[in-house]
């Protein structure tokens, strides 16, 4: 159904219930479905000590990998890493993180996640902040000559989809709202058809 939907990427979670209170997908599931999938897996590390598995998630299939800010004493070797390896390097924050933490990296990650709820259980409500982060870390971008894209991830759905983009997000994760459906490649056609990407 993915693979014939209007979905762009297909947006992996990784949790170890240690940096997030839940467990999730590893590394078989990855290897599994990317032997299926048509289209890029954008996989998204919630985990501690992520440059212990980065290797083994590109080997996996991942064609990007972010990692949280706060789970990486040393971001810039973690980005260097995932980079080397050939894959797009993204950095997660989380709703408390302010996105000036990002000032000395922002040139050299191609991904900016934006947690618009707090990781870790789908279904949550969307937090508005997200809003105001939006606009600051596209200034910076601007600022700093970064090409990184604006991910958000966590209560996207029809009604903040449009309001999103037109803040300056370039990627939308839509999980719960688009499973939650009986028709999820209706629920996806439907959001690319409102924000026209």
């Amino acid at each position: 159904m993915i693979n014939n939907s209007e979905a762009d990427w297909i947006h992996v979670d990784i949790m170890d219930g240690v940096f997030v209170p839940n467990l999730s997908m590893g590394l078989p599931v990855v290897e599994a479905i990317r032997r299926h999938a048509a289209k890029p897996l954008d996989v998204h590390l919630m985990i501690v000590k992520p440059e212990r598995y980065v290797e083994a998630f590109q080997k996996a299939g991942a064609a990007n990998i972010s990692v949280h800010i706060e789970a990486c004493p040393h971001l810039h070797r973690n980005i260097q890493q995932i980079r080397e390896l050939g894959c797009k390097a993204g950095v997660a924050l989380n709703p408390h993180t302010s996105v000036r933490e990002l000032e000395d990296i922002i040139a050299d990650i191609d991904l900016v996640c934006v947690m618009s709820v707090n990781p870790g259980f789908g279904g949550q409500k969307f937090i508005e902040r997200t809003y105001q982060k939006i606009a600051d870390l596209k200034a910076m971008i601007g600022a700093s000559g970064s090409r990184a894209l604006i991910e958000i991830d966590g209560g996207v759905n029809q009604s903040n989809a449009l309001p999103l983009l037109k803040a300056g997000a370039d990627v939308l994760v839509a999980g719960n709202f688009v499973f939650s459906s009986p028709d999820p490649g209706k629920v996806i056609a439907g959001l690319k058809a409102t924000t026209g990407v």
